[in-house]
């Protein structure tokens, strides 16, 4: 079994607002998991407007599949330019 783990920091300029920052990362989130199957949870910077840490793991069986799709998480969530990636760092156990 492997298991993946990414954790994404997140600048998001437009939210002038918690709740505006919450509703963002809440579309986000949905999207990543509805397309990826992946969970996906806000694991930090809940309290700051402008920034968030977004963790992603991801099991299978085989190193390379959770490899791809973690990669393709990131380029999702580039693609879609609702927020900026700051840093990306990926493991895998």
């Amino acid at each position: 079994m492997i298991v993946g783990i990414l954790v994404m920091e997140l600048r998001m300029s437009e939210a002038d607002s918690l709740k505006s920052k919450r509703r963002v990362l809440k579309s986000l989130l949905d999207k990543v998991k509805a397309r990826y199957n992946v969970s996906v949870a806000e694991v930090g910077k809940q309290d700051t407007w402008h920034f968030s840490t977004i963790g992603v793991s991801f099991v299978s069986n085989d190193s390379a599949h959770v490899h791809q799709t973690l990669t393709a998480v990131v380029r999702f969530v580039e693609d879609l330019g609702t927020v900026e990636l700051l840093d990306v760092r990926m493991e895998l156990l």
